[in-house]
């Protein structure tokens, strides 16, 4: 795991367990010259139904079917999407995984979900499956049918019980979209430091140098200051969050990651316990276009995993919000 805050949601190909409870079926489906593809029920957003008739054989070759289009963005590759998912075995009725399996909503209603760049590698979604909303529109429900074999290919779990030639049922909503490019970054005159806080000197399109103050001992609460103001759209728990970062420790100034070294803008889902609880009380309600500076005790970074390298550690972030999706 990087120190980029992302914290993944388990998926299928790491965790081959049965996350939530069978739905209730009906003997239905739609033939096909080729076989059968499963009919999905519900609306989009909620859980989903997928629904595979009795003995039905499936369709020999892998299907692509928009359920319901969406009336929003058109997606394209290289935008970062945040969706809900779910993928069954064909006619075992049971979800293997997804993010309503892992809905615990908060007070405003969000929950986990998965957020991606179309064209680069996910790790929650077979490539496949990711890029097979490319062309789709934001609201749009998506349904995947194939082999195990053919959608997830030679990263198949074979702890998971599945065979290459067992077919899998994915059904994906495409909840939000945002297009920004790898290079982007806050503009704006910079305000000075507050008393106390880091110095942020941030170059153009390379990590920000963050220079803490000499003598001064780390905060033990959570500390924050906007240094340029965006215009832009307040932040929302659930959406999905595209900025540029660099994160340094406080007891020695030694930068532990940056998005400017991992190709630029990156993305991960906000207010809902997907990343460490810093970023999620300070990013939320802020404005795309903010730069941020932040400064994390350990109890609201990585104190909780005992195991990371930076459990102990006060953490300092310059966070640019470029785009929400």
């Amino acid at each position: 795991m990087n120190y980029n805050t992302k914290r993944r949601i388990a998926a299928l190909l790491a965790v081959p367990v049965l996350l939530i409870t069978a739905a209730c079926g009906s003997d239905s489906g739609k033939d096909t010259a080729e076989g059968t593809v499963a009919e999905v029920k519900g609306k989009f957003g909620a859980q989903p139904d997928v629904v595979v008739p009795k003995d039905a054989k499936a369709a020999d070759k892998t299907v692509i079917e928009t359920v319901t289009e969406g009336s929003g963005a058109t997606v394209k590759k290289g935008d970062f999407v945040r969706l809900d998912w779910t993928v069954e075995k064909w006619q075992e009725d049971k979800p293997l995984g997804g993010t309503w399996a892992q809905q615990t909503p908060d007070a405003k209603g969000a929950h986990p979900q998965a957020v991606e760049r179309l064209g680069q590698p996910s790790q929650q979604l077979p490539e496949k499956v990711l890029n097979a909303v490319d062309g789709k529109k934001v609201g749009s429900r998506v349904l995947v049918q194939g082999t195990a074999g053919d959608l997830v290919g030679e990263n198949l779990n074979p702890q998971s019980g599945l065979k290459a030639t067992d077919t899998l049922v994915w059904v994906v909503d495409v909840a939000g979209a945002a297009t920004v490019d790898s290079k982007a970054e806050a503009k704006g005159t910079q305000a000075a430091p507050e008393a106390g806080m880091p110095e942020v000197k941030a170059p153009s399109q390379a990590a920000a140098t963050i220079t803490i103050p000499k003598g001064q001992k780390a905060p033990t609460e959570l500390k924050q200051q906007v240094l340029i103001k965006g215009t832009g759209p307040k932040v929302e728990a659930g959406q999905g969050l595209v900025a540029q970062y660099t994160g340094v420790k406080w007891e020695d100034g030694k930068k532990f990651d940056s998005s400017w070294d991992h190709g630029g803008a990156t993305a991960f889902q906000i207010g809902t316990g997907s990343v460490i609880q810093g970023w999620d009380k300070a990013l939320v309600g802020k404005n795309v276009g903010d730069r941020v500076l932040l400064v994390i005790p350990p109890a609201l970074g990585y104190g909780a995993n005992p195991s990371s390298e930076l459990a102990k550690n006060t953490l300092v972030f310059s966070v640019d919000i470029l785009g929400v999706a």
